[in-house]
């Protein structure tokens, strides 16, 4: 999933504790949606969270805890 189409979609979360979601699209791209309600800055890193998950095809792993653990290392 490296070289995947991508889009963004700043949206409202119902949720404090999450800040950006992926959703593969139909046509082989992914949505990016991040919260709209957090800082520029914090929007820009939940973005670069969201890409090394894909740069790391984090989605066709089973061990949720792991590729967190992983996608939090500097």
């Amino acid at each position: 999933m490296a070289d995947v189409d991508y889009n963004i979609q700043l949206i409202g979360f119902p949720s404090t504790k999450v800040h950006e979601a992926v959703a593969p699209n139909e046509d082989g791209s992914v949505t990016i949606f991040i919260d709209k309600n957090i800082t520029f800055e914090a929007q820009q890193k939940r973005f670069l969270h969201a890409m090394k998950h894909l740069r790391e095809n984090d989605f066709d792993k089973d061990d949720v805890q792991a590729i967190e653990a992983e996608a939090h290392r500097p």
